[in-house]
């Protein structure tokens, strides 16, 4: 769980990449899971926004694992209208931008990857503060003993016709 902090940091992040870019229609932050971290979408679903961004996220790594691209940094999407683009965000996390179709594409990039950075930092080290604040989880029980079976013998009988 992500502290009440770590999202208000995120979300001002998101208002001030709106202010540096201002051809930006909406921002999201979310988990790879397709579960929103922070939004500011304004007239777009944020849920279903990051639930697509998640489905594309894993049609996008695959394409790039398959053309041994390594691993995705970012994914464009160029509509008649605008432009979708997505930036990994840390470990666990994606940065989605839409953007006017008159955006200066190459600010978008800019922008998009030190914001994504800096909402990567932001979460990864909430995760990592929460991990070690979290209960330790009780060893498991040791497995139990097998008693040892004792095969079975058998002895056969045959019969002979004299």
């Amino acid at each position: 769980m992500v502290s009440e902090d770590a999202l208000g940091t995120v979300l001002e992040e998101l208002h001030r990449l709106r202010t540096r870019v201002p051809q930006l229609t909406g921002s999201l932050a979310a988990g790879v899971d397709g579960l929103v971290v922070a939004h500011d979408t304004p007239g777009v679903d944020p849920d279903g926004l990051a639930a697509l961004t998640a489905a594309a996220l894993g049609v996008s790594l695959r394409v790039s694992d398959a053309t041994g691209n390594g691993g995705l940094r970012e994914l464009l999407v160029r509509g008649e209208r605008g432009y979708v683009a997505t930036y990994a965000a840390g470990r666990s996390a994606v940065l989605t931008l839409l953007a006017q179709d008159r955006v200066n594409v190459g600010r978008l990039y800019l922008e998009g990857r030190r914001s994504g950075a800096r909402i990567g930092e932001v979460l990864d080290a909430a995760e990592a503060e929460a991990a070690r604040n979290a209960p330790a989880r009780p060893a498991a029980a040791p497995p139990r003993p097998r008693a040892t079976r004792t095969p079975r013998t058998t002895t056969a009988r045959t019969t002979t016709d004299s």
